[in-house]
């Protein structure tokens, strides 16, 4: 990991977590990126659970029936019981949502896909209120104020590793929506001083 601090501290419109520095590896490391139009991966980076702010925990769990039928799993075996406290939520709390089967509890069982984000498309609502930051930003996420790739992502363990965009090319947009265009103007330019990681191997779509 190589660090570098950021010229002020950049808040999350939720105002938690707070941005402070960034791992250039995510200048390097590349990835599919185009999720839905892959055709290898098995949803892969869905088979965990995935923490999620306490708030919008209970967001959820007061959609009401609707959303219950649509996600096909009791709202009672949507989230493990343990509520860890970390300032780096909005909350300052986190849960975290369960497995079911080989996938996470809110993963489309018999497609592909957050069953999450399908119903936002559905309603018309903005995705980025309801599915969790953590799985919006990945293979980026956050530790201790530092924007970082995910485990997963340096370790190459990430089906969809290799060539194609960098972390940070597939989610500038949604950092951008969290933090603000000057991060991400201060983060184009720190990209542009950043040299690629070689010996990426490509994958195949198919």
């Amino acid at each position: 990991m190589s660090v570098a601090a950021l010229s002020r501290a950049y808040p999350s419109i939720f105002k938690a977590p707070v941005l402070r520095s960034v791992d250039t590896q995510i200048f390097a490391l590349r990835y599919f990126t185009h999720c839905m139009s892959c055709g290898f991966c098995g949803d892969q980076c869905c088979s965990y659970g995935v923490d999620i702010d306490a708030e919008n925990a209970q967001t959820l769990l007061a959609l009401g029936e609707g959303f219950e039928a649509f996600i096909g799993v009791p709202k009672s075996e949507w989230f493990t019981d343990e509520i860890v406290e970390d300032a780096e939520f909005p909350s300052a709390r986190h849960r975290r949502t369960r497995v079911r089967g080989s996938h996470c509890v809110f993963h489309k069982q018999d497609g592909r896909g957050c069953l999450i984000h399908a119903w936002c498309l559905q309603n018309g609502l903005d995705y980025h209120l309801l599915k969790p930051m953590v799985s919006i930003l990945f293979p980026l996420t956050f530790e201790h104020g530092c924007l970082v790739a995910s485990s997963e992502a340096v370790d190459r363990s990430l089906v969809c590793s290799g060539n194609g965009p960098t972390l940070y090319e597939g989610v500038r947009g949604e950092l951008a929506y969290y933090f603000g265009d000057a991060l991400v103007a201060e983060l184009d330019a720190m990209a542009i001083s950043s040299s690629p990681l070689e010996g990426e191997d490509a994958k195949s779509c198919t």
